[in-house]
């Protein structure tokens, strides 16, 4: 256990010995900053590979187009599929730390052993004489995708832990932390593109002009030099512990479920299994409760009465209540997630067939060459600007308006990138159907490069990183965010899991087509860009993502997020768990809307949407009565201070500078509240007073987050 000053973690955080930590001494902005700068080096290693792999296999392997593409997208979706395995082993066995520690040796041994392939003699192919262009050998081949693939295993361990190693920085029971926390995911983000923009631009660079050796080599140093940071920062990193792989008990659900398919349930959800509140208090968890959505999951919770049938079943095929909603978040998760396949094949694009467009142009920019490659810069630039727009423009403005702490919804983010990805690809086809006319009026050179710039592909690079700032950030969040508490990891691997099988399915739509069109004459695509219908597949695949918005439209309209509805548990504990300070909460539409800090009896303020755990029967309304002075000052948003019975609001006071309070009464009488003027501050300040309104507790947030003006109130004591 730490010593010092300050509160100790109460999400469950620990340090690597599995002793509590001090929220003052760890975690934090201040240890993200090191986990922050390994994603930014760790990025530049991989896209560094990434970005020009299909360049590297046309152009020194000798590969075909359509043989480069499907390498290079099987590649990638090992590099996705992978995390699945080093989520399971860090839930269930090593943690997250050493897992991610394991990952990066064998991911740092894999990117050695690639760069060894590019720079001794006897590993790389010879270069084309004339129109001979002799094939690489096994051993050659084998070192090369020998490194590839081992760089893929590595990444299964380094990925799914990455993020939620940063995640686990804040913690979800500080209000301060929490909030923190939604902006976390932009800015992760945000540096991941900033690595993405340097390897597609210098690494590529020098790939083209220098040499393989030495761009592959600067990746591998900025590896090492990434995993050397990330243990610098190790004495600062809060951990959680591992709490068995989240498969096991997903496993152990449905076939206990199965198992007893005959047993009737009980008609009150309370007669189900479940443990006792204080076996997951005392492990920092939450227990969830019953639920009627997918009621055949709820047999594998289901007490058997009947003594002779209880001893013919196995002890495991009693689960807790927890258990089986975890198991049911999961599952709800399944089909959005097969909607994210599809967005990920199209991604692939932008790493594949549009490199290979580009290196048909005119690269020539004054007296220096345009490598094809460093057009996913452009990508990652859009993604950089529409990402800091986001945030620090729409969101707030959204906010205003939505009164939802992320502006929009994590599935109304998803759904506009999925529409402008549809639209990307409509306007890629257009783009190279006239890149094709082009090439038929103007004869190619030699190396069949077209006299027209490649500066034309502009605009489906900027649409592609505009659609991926939206949908890559909130698709990321979102699996984790809707992920139950203990298998955060696994709601990562998800997310990533897409964009295997995306890539995957890359490489089977272009064998597909190339084989089917090629029955019928020229496939449309082949080696020679110039002489394919590469605007017919893009046409096929903006088809393919408007019927995949359609569905992930369907499914998200009767998506229910995950429900906050949960046994009443202290927010702030000292070390033994005894409770400092005490929360209440309400629940609108199953999900607990705000809460109420308490402190000598008097609430201090409210927050929105902060994951606590309320009653699950009906809130009693009880008189506080106040032990002391409960006042404060303080410069921040403004606030309300509020009490609701079933969602309904009963009581609501707060204060604010003139304007912003005429607007919180002018809202309260829209919604319907009975608003009543309270006292005027003497430089104009208006307090005001609902009482038996229907304002929801959503729109009461709303008051409290509006404007920016100086606080100075005198808290009132209410009804809680």
């Amino acid at each position: 256990m730490e010593n010092g000053h300050g509160e100790y973690a109460q999400d469950g955080s620990v340090d690597l010995r599995g002793n509590p930590v001090l929220r003052s001494k760890r975690g934090g902005w201040t240890a993200c900053t090191f986990i922050v700068v390994y994603e930014l080096f760790e990025r530049l290693a991989y896209y560094g590979i990434a970005s020009n792999l299909v360049m590297y296999m046309t152009r020194n392997l000798h590969q075909g187009t359509v043989e480069a593409s499907n390498n290079v997208t099987n590649w990638s979706g090992t590099v996705f599929l992978t995390p699945l395995i080093g989520a399971v082993v860090a839930d269930a066995y090593l943690g997250r730390y050493w897992t991610f520690v394991a990952g990066s040796a064998i991911y740092l041994m894999g990117m050695i052993l690639l760069t060894l392939s590019v720079t001794v003699p006897a590993l790389k192919p010879p270069p084309c004489d004339g129109t001979t262009c002799p094939r690489a050998s096994a051993l050659q081949l084998g070192v090369y995708f020998g490194g590839l693939y081992t760089i893929a295993l590595g990444h299964g361990g380094t990925k799914p832990n990455i993020s939620t190693i940063g995640a686990d920085q804040f913690d979800d029971f500080d209000a301060v932390e929490k909030l923190q926390k939604l902006s976390f995911f932009n800015w992760w983000m945000f540096t991941i593109f900033v690595g993405i923009l340097f390897s597609s631009t210098v690494l590529v660079y020098l790939q083209d002009n220098v040499s393989w050796s030495v761009g592959y080599g600067v990746p591998t140093l900025g590896l090492l030099a990434s995993v050397v940071v990330f243990l610098a920062g190790t004495p600062l990193y809060r951990h959680k512990k591992p709490h068995g792989s989240p498969l096991t008990s997903i496993g152990k659900v449905v076939a206990a479920a199965v198992w007893k398919h005959s047993v009737k349930l009980p008609v009150d959800g309370k007669q189900l299994h479940e443990l006792e509140l204080e076996h997951y208090t005392s492990r920092k968890r939450f227990r969830i409760d019953a639920t009627d959505s997918m009621r055949f999951l709820n047999k594998a919770a289901a007490n058997v009465n009947d003594d002779r049938v209880s001893r013919r079943l196995p002890p495991w095929t009693l689960c807790t209540v927890t258990q089986v909603e975890e198991t049911k978040q999961i599952a709800k998760l399944a089909p959005l997630l097969l909607t994210m396949v599809v967005p990920c094949t199209l991604f692939a694009q932008a790493g594949t067939l549009f490199v290979k467009q580009g290196a048909t142009l005119d690269r020539r920019l004054g007296g220096f060459l345009v490598p094809p490659a460093s057009l996913g810069a452009v990508v990652v630039l859009a993604m950089l600007i529409c990402l800091a727009l986001y945030d620090r423009v729409f969101v707030p403005a959204a906010r205003r308006r939505t009164r939802n702490p992320r502006g929009i919804t994590l599935l109304q983010r998803i759904g506009a990138g999925l529409l402008l990805q549809a639209v990307t690809m409509a306007l890629t086809s257009a783009i190279e159907s006239r890149r094709l006319r082009f090439a038929r009026s103007h004869a190619p050179d030699a190396h069949g490069v077209v006299p027209l710039t490649i500066f034309v592909l502009l605009p489906q690079f900027l649409l592609m990183g505009a659609s991926d700032a939206l949908l890559l950030v909130g698709q990321m969040e979102f699996f984790y965010d809707q992920a139950p508490e203990s298998m955060k990891s696994l709601g990562t691997a998800l997310s990533l899991t897409a964009y295997g099988a995306g890539n995957i399915l890359s490489s089977a739509v272009l064998s597909l087509v190339v084989r089917v069109t090629g029955k019928r004459g020229t496939p449309w695509v082949t080696n020679n860009l110039n002489a394919s219908h590469l605007d017919y597949y893009y046409a096929l695949l903006a088809v393919l993502a408007a019927a995949n918005l359609s569905v992930f439209v369907a499914l998200s309209g009767s998506y229910t997020y995950r429900a906050e509805s949960r046994e009443t548990i202290g927010v702030a504990m000292d070390v033994q768990g005894e409770p400092l300070l005490h929360c209440t909460s309400w629940i609108v539409n199953s999900v607990v809307q705000k809460f109420c800090k308490i402190q000598c009896g008097c609430l201090i303020h409210l927050l929105p949407n902060e994951r606590v755990q309320v009653p699950s029967g009906p809130p009693q309304q009880k008189p506080l009565k106040p032990e002391g002075s409960c006042k404060e000052r303080r410069s921040r948003q403004h606030e309300t201070w509020a009490a609701a019975t079933d969602g309904k609001l009963t009581r609501c006071m707060g204060w604010a500078r003139p304007g912003r309070g005429d607007r919180a009464l002018r809202r309260s009488r829209r919604q319907g509240a009975t608003s009543i003027p309270a006292v005027w501050d003497p430089d104009g300040g208006i307090g005001w007073e609902a009482v038996e309104g229907t304002l929801s507790a959503t729109r009461v947030a709303g008051w409290g987050h509006g404007g920016t003006d100086t606080l100075s109130t005198e808290n009132k004591c209410l009804l809680s």
